[in-house]
């Protein structure tokens, strides 16, 4: 029997409810502040309702060391510009360190051809302290930029907290970027100091990455210094990668040998801590600005009152350096979470590397794209046959919407007992809007609840919220996390024009949501690709969420393409399983799927076989510039292919667009 919507999968037991962080915080607003609340919605009304006494009470709660006076919460409330904390100075780097902890690890590092190791506390203390001593040297002073081109790695790590402690702002590009999509992002913030490797591995081949570093020198006329860390790569016969040398790089060793005690420089709570940018597929990335204190507040909400993060556990979340999912992982450390880096491809050397590494370290905690579990489901990699991972709670599933059949695939396939959570945010806020909580049910397809202190709504057209009808994802009262601007944008314009330019003074994050009367929410794709079809709206995340539900078809890609003056044309593209066929029996199954699931206005004209969905770098369906390709746009202006994860998969629309032109569809 097929699973319903909605369906409960999960539920806490009473133990377990009464084991979470979030349940000993509301135990905490009862003994401290006389606040007694039935249920988490009750929660989450009143911390949205009362902002100030909800964001004091999480500071007192987690007992943030600062100076100054925080009992002034919101100096500003307005959107954009609202001013968090001002009486305030702290440390994000101090926030992490005060849980070091002798008997467990920081970090638990795993790369590919190398056998995993754990680092303690005191030698990322050690190493962290020596490198911000050689960062002063060099001249670096708070508010400096300081860039990373390196892997998920601890020496990684290692130089973000080192720049935190000393207030030098951090940026971070995953080495499988390439070099102008990177140059996008690092040009706008004329950084002072480089990080960078030789080279990467991913599924068992080694990426020299020599010629990229120098043409980032190259364009990059305000770093002054280079730290090259340990290559990763190696050469073909597996000798050492050869040591080009980059405008008088420092290496890693050199750079951390003088030792020197960590200490850490308070700052105002919205001083910048990182830059983190959006995907840049088209036009120059957004260049958002994060502050240490509105970070520090959220990844403790929501790390140990959302996710139930508690000190001693192990978090491992997917993701490269170039993904905001890095940030958030880096911020167990503000838990006392051993935070565990893997680097690589999670199917090498086999399909189940990653789930035997799960199990074998103990993991509780474990974060992918959505992509990944419904990879692991079409390919038969049941982490259940073999693995007991008795250590896992918790499976955070992001990116995009998880389908139902991969909810009832976890639950059969990878363990009976897990807590497993459809989360959704985004880089603008380096955390959540709607996502999980360790004291509700998960219902099949279904995000659990709104997190604590996000005012998330949807709304219609008229710009009124609505409960289960679809609209705009709207957040109506300002978030610590929010960015507190984009660099560069000196009037505020760029931003105003992301979020605000839609409602007036209310965040407009540009998805189709819908709550149900019980709080929880399903995602619908980005509004800017909803699909018009006779005057029917639908997300894309519906019509893939029938499409990919078959076994024969692996992934998909829809757009609608409108002429001008004729009627519009809509097909669907699909990547195949091994050994499927795209027959006629076939097309009509999968139109009858979205007839009969989705909707008979959306049916495909066209089915349409593909070797791969173009994907940018941190997943996500690239429907908008193929979009604009097929309706006649030049390719090299929808998509720069460095920002690309699949770059050859443009190959066949280019070809697709050009036989369509020729020939267009009546």
């Amino acid at each position: 029997m097929a699973l319903a919507e909605g369906e409960v999968l999960w539920e806490p037991s009473e133990a377990f409810r009464k084991s979470t962080r979030l349940w000993a915080f509301m135990q905490w607003l009862r003994a401290r502040r006389g606040l007694a609340f039935d249920d988490y919605h009750a929660l989450w009304q009143w911390s949205v309702d009362d902002l100030p006494a909800f964001w004091s009470a999480i500071w007192q709660y987690f007992d943030i060391p600062a100076d100054g006076d925080p009992s002034l919460v919101l100096a500003d409330e307005r959107m954009p510009g609202t001013r968090w904390f001002p009486g305030v100075r702290l440390n994000y780097a101090e926030n992490a360190f005060r849980h070091a902890n002798a008997g467990r690890p920081a970090l638990l590092s795993r790369a590919e051809g190398r056998e995993p190791i754990g680092i303690g506390w005191d030698v990322l203390a050690a190493d962290a302290g020596a490198l911000a001593a050689f960062l002063r040297r060099q001249g670096v002073q708070a508010g400096d930029r300081v860039v990373s081109y390196m892997p998920n790695t601890p020496q990684t790590v290692t130089a973000f907290l080192a720049c935190a402690s000393i207030g030098a702002v951090w940026s971070s590009c995953s080495p499988d970027m390439g070099p102008s999509v990177v140059l996008d992002r690092f040009r706008q913030i004329a950084p002072v100091v480089l990080f960078a490797v030789d080279g990467y591995r991913y599924n068992g081949k080694s990426f020299d990455r020599h010629a990229a570093v120098e043409e980032l020198l190259a364009q990059l006329p305000s770093v002054r210094c280079v730290v090259r860390g340990d290559a990763a790569a190696e050469s073909g016969n597996g000798a050492p990668a050869h040591r080009v040398k980059w405008r008088d790089a420092v290496e890693w060793h050199e750079a951390v040998a003088r030792p020197a005690p960590l200490s850490f420089v308070r700052l105002p709570f919205d001083h910048p801590l990182w830059i983190v940018y959006s995907s840049g597929t088209t036009g120059l990335p957004k260049a958002m600005v994060h502050s240490h204190g509105g970070i520090v507040l959220t990844h403790l909400k929501t790390q140990q009152l959302q996710h139930d993060l508690r000190a001693g556990d192990r978090m491992l979340f997917l993701g490269g350096t170039g993904w905001i999912v890095w940030n958030l992982m880096v911020g167990g450390l503000l838990c006392g979470a051993t935070v565990v880096l893997y680097d690589g491809n999670p199917a090498w050397p086999d399909p189940r590397a990653l789930w035997r590494f799960i199990d074998e370290h103990a993991v509780t905690h474990f974060g992918c794209g959505a992509a990944y579990l419904m990879n692991c489901m079409k390919t038969g990699a049941d982490p259940a046959e073999g693995f007991a991972l008795r250590s896992l709670r918790s499976i955070n599933s992001t990116g995009s919407p998880l389908p139902l059949e991969t909810y009832e695939w976890v639950y059969r396939k990878v363990k009976a007992d897990v807590w497993l959570s459809s989360i959704s945010g985004g880089t603008d806020i380096a955390s959540g809007f709607v996502a999980c909580s360790p004291i509700l049910p998960v219902n099949a397809g279904e995000i659990q609840c709104r997190e604590l202190g996000v005012a998330a709504f949807a709304f219609n057209e008229a710009g009124q919220p609505v409960v289960d009808e679809v609209g705009e994802l709207v957040i109506t009262r300002p978030m610590p996390s929010m960015p507190l601007r984009f660099w560069g944008d000196e009037d505020g314009s760029r931003m105003h024009e992301s979020y605000f330019s839609m409602y007036a003074g209310c965040w407009r994050q540009g998805d189709w949501i819908r709550f149900t009367p019980r709080g929880t929410s399903v995602i619908y794709g980005r509004s800017d690709s909803t699909i018009n079809r006779f005057g029917i709206r639908m997300g894309t995340a519906e019509i893939y969420r029938v499409v990919e539900e078959l076994p024969q078809v692996q992934d998909s890609l829809i757009v609608d393409l409108e002429y001008l003056g004729r009627p519009s044309w809509m097909p669907l593209f699909v990547v195949l399983q091994p050994g499927a066929e795209l027959d006629d029996e076939l097309v009509a199954t999968i139109k009858a799927q979205i007839r009969h699931k989705a909707s008979a206005r959306h049916v495909p004209d066209e089915v349409v076989e593909i070797a791969a969905v173009p994907r940018t770098l941190t997943g996500k369906k690239m429907e908008l510039p193929i979009r604009k390709l097929l309706l006649g746009a030049d390719a090299a202006s929808v998509a720069n292919p460095e920002a690309m994860a699949n770059p050859d998969s443009m190959a066949f629309f280019v070809d697709f667009a050009a036989r369509r032109a020729a020939a267009p569809p009546p």
